[in-house]
């Protein structure tokens, strides 16, 4: 899937503009024309890149960018301010309230597309193909295999990746929220009921030999355990 870039800038021709050539390099766009709207569809969905312009109705481009640095959710979002302010002041201030890179108008498409692309590049998640070994469990993230000795494990692409994460951090205990943001990304708009249902499935296809290892922590979240707790051996009482 392309990535999903919106753009924001009160102007109806530069929107159309950067749409055109957006689109022209396969990318998936919208758009919209003030800091408000924005906010309303980071609510529902958060875009893979942000476009903005500094001078917007309403609340300026540089606060919205402090605003959503201010937010876990979208924190991590790469934005490339687009503005005619050229001043040395002005992109240092954009820098300092969280742009990524700041590109002045007029600017040729080719110099935006080449930003895009590296700013994207860096962001990308790196997977790792080593093969993990961990009390007994083996994945390989290349293969996608996991199994236990020689007993190969079904699993589906989200149960694997929350196993490989859990067993990337041993003892770590996660949130639900941070789980979400590790396993299934930060764009994820899902609610963390889901992560107990994978959390389920995950047990379940681990069997009885290993399921304890993918420990509930009450009031917080879950961890892989190398070594879980065992329940005590209850003793008869003497008569």
């Amino acid at each position: 899937m392309s990535a999903h870039v919106l753009v924001l800038d009160p102007d109806p021709a530069i929107q159309r503009l950067l749409l055109q050539n957006l689109g022209a390099a396969g990318y998936e766009t919208s758009s919209c024309a003030s800091a408000e709207a924005a906010w309303l569809r980071f609510e529902e969905h958060l875009p893979d890149m942000l476009l903005l312009e500094w001078d917007l109705p309403g609340q300026s481009g540089e606060a919205l960018l402090r605003r959503l640095r201010a937010r876990q959710r979208t924190r991590e979002l790469p934005a490339i301010m687009v503005s005619r302010r050229s001043l040395e002041a002005d992109k240092v201030l954009a820098l300092e309230s969280g742009a990524d890179d700041y590109l002045c108008k007029p600017f040729g498409p080719r110099e935006l597309l080449a930003r895009m692309h590296a700013l994207l590049r860096r962001r990308a998640p790196r997977p790792c193909l080593d093969a993990v070994q961990l009390a007994g469990l083996r994945l390989e993230p290349g293969t996608q295999r996991a199994s236990i000795g020689a007993r190969r494990i079904a699993l589906g692409p989200l149960e694997f990746r929350l196993l490989a994460f859990l067993m990337g951090h041993p003892e770590r205990v996660f949130t639900r929220s941070q789980l979400l943001d590790g396993v299934w990304g930060s764009h994820a708009v899902v609610d963390e009921r889901t992560v107990d249902t994978h959390v389920g499935r995950l047990r379940a296809a681990l069997g009885a030999s290993h399921q304890d290892h993918i420990e509930t922590v009450r009031g917080t979240g879950y961890r892989f355990a190398a070594w879980p707790a065992r329940p005590r051996l209850r003793w008869p009482s003497a008569a």
